[in-house]
């Protein structure tokens, strides 16, 4: 989120699953994430990034620049769904141009034959499902070929009904449940930050398939807010 190398260096030294780079509410731009990208490439965590938005265009810049998946926020139907796949894929499945010759994704074409043939298969698309309309139109989104996961923005969902973060409230609680239920019925994989007071471990059990278990930025503001109130509770 902050834009930082270092953090998705100390991410890689972790050994996260993934690290998400992202570009929907976070700070930097493609240079930015290439940096990221680099600081991650001698550790495990597979390298994603949120885009903006469902945008042909950066989705094509960010597969490029080497993110081995994406995240496309706020996809309402299954028209959405099917322009966000195609702008991931090379034709004859959809419609990302190609310039592989040169690009950071092929080794700046070094590896350009082997790229093209697995780009589309070797890829992580996750759609974002993010008010009352989209979990609606769950059903008709999964069928969508090429999706490996829908991803429930508890945030945008909660905000959409004009009541946003209030996970204690019947309403809101009721909506998440019906995404959930949604994805799992569709088949699908379901992701989600964590939400409702639950950790990590209890997003699992409570059927999720990917969680973001947290960003830099909370993971330092919370170190700082605990160190700070531990030195005030016992200094004053």
């Amino acid at each position: 989120f902050s834009d930082s190398a270092v953090a998705a260096e100390i991410f890689g030294h972790a050994g996260y699953d993934f690290v998400m780079i992202d570009h929907e509410h976070g700070f930097g731009g493609l240079p930015d994430a290439v940096r990221q990208m680099q600081a991650l490439q001698p550790f495990p965590p597979t390298q994603l990034m949120r885009v903006p938005w469902n945008d042909p265009v950066y989705i094509k810049r960010a597969l490029d620049a080497g993110t081995e998946g994406v995240m496309i926020p706020f996809i309402q139907n299954a028209q959405e769904a099917a322009h966000a796949v195609e702008a991931c894929l090379y034709p004859p499945a959809g419609i990302r141009g190609c310039a592989a010759s040169a690009v950071r994704a092929s080794n700046f074409g070094l590896d350009s034959p082997e790229y093209l043939e697995k780009a589309n298969s070797n890829l992580v698309i996750m759609l974002q499902i993010e008010t009352e309309a989209s979990i609606l139109s769950i059903p008709e989104i999964a069928k969508v070929d090429g999706i490996d996961c829908l991803f429930i923005g508890p945030t945008d969902l909660s905000a959409s009904i004009g009541k946003p973060m209030q996970y204690d409230d019947p309403e809101v609680n009721a909506l998440l449940e019906r995404a959930e239920k949604a994805i799992k019925d569709a088949g699908m994989k379901m992701g989600a930050v964590p939400h409702s007071g639950l950790d990590f471990q209890a997003m699992f059990e409570r059927g999720y398939d990917l969680v973001c278990a947290g960003s830099d930025i909370g993971h330092l503001r919370q170190g700082a807010i605990s160190q700070v109130s531990a030195h005030r509770s016992k200094n004053g």
